[in-house]
């Protein structure tokens, strides 16, 4: 895997439209998998018995990483990170008017319940209760077979008690050290991360990353509440990433959680950041958003629907830019056709790998 590389987010160990060939070919090396939907459907038994994501994807060369299905677990009870960022905090609570393909039992107060074993939630398959457990959750994770595994941890909201938020920080370190025993029963050739947690507490996140580099884990994620933007990440970032150049904590990979917008990501590299993973280049071009190196570009408004012999970037090589224009683009996206999908998405991915091969260069020129 070269660094710095964006990770992209396969949820459903696919990537919304996109054929992981296509990926593969615009430069995508890391794909980052959600545990929480592939152990609802189509669960681990049935990805073990393919033989692995590899073999279940036929995406036998490329790198995977999963994670431990506690970030969604958790977001049935507060929602998005945007959205608990915006309800300060509140439990997530249930529009019945709002037409969703998830059951209306499942979330909300009584969605999670979580003890010393592990978290209790509901299927929004079925409603039928789970429990997810440090040692549960790497047990999936083996059938998985990702080439980069996560303990489970708790993911407590921005808007916290610190009390509450020291007492999560310290529950999600017990977690870790189990998950993390549970992994060195049967290795597999698998990588495992810890989750640095502690909010932007200095003293929290401090003694998180002083306890966690104290274990044999193979990385470091940096996960938790991040911060109210990108101002607050950064500054969080810049007293904290100087705490992972100690000692032998330098000699391994740093990785960012749910983060990789563009100003994000430049911030974050250049405080020692080595990936980072976010589904934000290919929702935005399910959308009709476009990444350039002027701007982001919306495809949609009208001025572009003739746009001819114009591409999305003239300096791109993806194959959507050698291949069609902006009016064709926008004709796809006003047409609702399915293509417009694929098209915008395949390119967002070569810009984002792009970007970062330039970021390498930069780097390797001690322009970083």
């Amino acid at each position: 895997i070269d660094t710095p590389g964006l990770v992209a987010v396969a949820t459903n160990a696919a990537l919304k439209g996109v054929d992981f060939r296509d990926s593969d070919k615009a430069g995508q090396q890391l794909i980052f998998c959600n545990a929480y939907h592939l152990l609802l459907h189509p669960g681990a038994d049935v990805i073990g018995d393919a033989g692995g994501l590899h073999k279940f994807t036929k995406r036998e060369k490329g790198p995977f990483i999963t994670d431990s299905g506690g970030f969604q677990v958790f977001s049935l009870a507060y929602g998005s990170v945007q959205e608990e960022l915006s309800s300060k905090g509140e439990l997530k609570r249930v529009n019945k008017k709002t037409k969703t393909k998830w059951r209306t039992d499942v979330t909300g107060k009584d969605a999670v319940n979580v003890t010393e074993e592990g978290v209790t939630f509901r299927s929004y398959r079925d409603g039928s209760k789970l429990l997810l457990t440090p040692e549960s959750t790497i047990q999936a994770q083996k059938s998985f077979g990702a080439d980069i595994i996560i303990p489970l941890d708790e993911l407590p909201p921005y808007h916290i008690d610190r009390n509450k938020l020291a007492e999560s920080v310290e529950r999600s370190h017990r977690w870790e050290a189990r998950s993390l025993s549970e992994h060195l029963k049967n290795v597999k050739e698998q990588a495992m991360y810890c989750v640095i947690h502690g909010g932007i507490d200095v003293e929290l996140r401090t003694k998180s990353i002083d306890y966690l580099t104290s274990l044999p884990f193979d990385g470091y994620a940096i996960g938790g509440s991040l911060g109210n933007g990108r101002s607050e990440l950064k500054d969080l970032l810049t007293w904290m990433m100087p705490l992972f150049e100690k000692e032998s904590r330098k000699e391994k990979p740093r990785h960012l959680l749910g983060i990789a917008d563009e100003e994000s990501i430049r911030n974050a590299v250049t405080l020692g950041v080595d990936t980072m993973d976010s589904c934000y280049p290919t929702r935005l071009g399910r959308h009709g958003t476009l990444m350039t190196r002027e701007g982001l570009l919306r495809i949609k408004r009208g001025r572009h629907a003739t746009s001819f012999g114009m591409k999305i970037d003239s300096d791109c090589t993806c194959s959507t830019c050698q291949q069609y224009d902006r009016a064709y683009l926008n004709h796809l996206f006003k047409a609702n056709e399915v293509l417009a999908m694929a098209l915008a998405t395949i390119h967002n991915i070569h810009y984002m790998n792009d970007l970062m091969s330039r970021i390498r260069q930069d780097i390797i020129e001690g322009k970083i």
